[in-house]
């Protein structure tokens, strides 16, 4: 007997709610853009430069007795992580270790290296420093540029893809929708101060395909039974169609939800937050493909048969509240 999270013939009204579900995500929204308002985001290394310290012992790297070490110093904020590499030799142990820059200076001081040298020689003897880097205010700046730059790209792409494999409105709502993940993901991240580095850029552009992707299933379906059923009203079609590819979404989400979980647990501090990102981009991007896509599409109507324009949105939500 096969599990089935979802019956395989489900009949859900999902825009019985729709003044509902859009004010929740409207209300999330405003409490994001607020919270970036108030207090902004808690940039990481990337963002607001800092050195970057490759370490190298005989002793396997303990991230959690590293961190142990360089505590007391107060430091600020600081990231470890260790470089596996087929090349290195059985007693070559590497790691990168991340200083947020102290005050106005681009580098951090001898004496604070020779500092943290010795903490680090305390839980790694005869650890050796291979190279020490530093990124100043000038680079964070652009790396925030790009990074924003390179999200609006990938939302244009899709507003471009969506409209021509679809039609203009269904690119408005799959790109709505987008917008609306990205917007909520942010501000979790302020409203919650974790740590926004270029690891959460990239889990914001993964969001972004996995948000697509959900989304593209459902308006195929949409235009397969726009085709099929030429009588019924828009609401009802889009209803079917979520419908139909409920039992794929729901275990799609849940079994991407199941790694990514094992890794939030197990995965330690390094990968924590991106994962914590594609998590709720999961959750997030599951909610919006079916109550904030679908509902931008309902609203702004759809041509039937290709040639007849549909009926006006006043009318179909006139009939949902009906």
């Amino acid at each position: 007997m096969r599990l089935k999270l979802i019956p395989e013939n489900t009949s859900f009204d999902f825009f019985k709610l729709w003044k509902l579900w859009l004010g929740i995500s409207a209300l999330m929204i405003v409490v994001g853009f607020a919270s970036f308002a108030l207090q902004g985001l808690n940039f990481g290394i990337d963002f607001r430069g800092g050195t970057t310290i490759r370490t190298e012992s005989t002793t396997e790297i303990d991230v959690g007795a590293y961190r142990g070490a360089l505590e007391p110093l107060e430091l600020g904020d600081i990231t470890i992580s260790e470089v596996f590499d087929p090349t290195f030799d059985e007693d070559q142990h590497v790691a990168m270790v991340r200083i947020q820059a102290q005050g106005d200076g681009e580098s951090i001081s001898g004496a604070v290296i020779a500092d943290v040298n010795a903490a680090l020689d305390t839980v790694a003897p005869g650890i050796k420093f291979v190279s020490v880097e530093s990124v100043g205010p000038k680079v964070s700046g652009e790396l925030v540029q790009t990074a924003v730059l390179a999200v609006a790209l990938a939302i244009g792409a899709v507003l471009i893809y969506i409209w021509l494999r679809f039609e203009w409105q269904f690119a408005l709502g799959a790109v709505a929708a987008l917008v609306h993940d990205v917007v909520l993901t942010i501000g979790v991240f302020s409203e919650l101060q974790i740590k926004f580095d270029l690891a959460i850029i990239a889990a914001l552009l993964t969001i972004v395909g996995y948000s697509l992707n959900d989304t593209v299933v459902v308006f195929d379906r949409v235009r397969e039974n726009l085709r099929r059923y030429k009588k019924k009203p828009l609401a009802e079609v889009l209803n079917i169609s979520i419908n139909e590819t409920l039992s794929r979404t729901v275990m799609t989400s849940v079994t991407t939800l199941l790694a990514l979980i094992s890794l939030y647990v197990l995965g330690g501090d390094v990968i924590r937050g991106f994962v914590f990102a594609m998590i709720w981009g999961v959750i997030i991007g599951t909610y919006s493909s079916i109550f904030v896509a679908s509902t931008i599409l309902l609203w702004l109507g759809v041509k039937r048969d290709w040639t007849k324009p549909s009926n006006t949105a006043g009318n179909q939500f006139a009939n949902i509240d009906a």
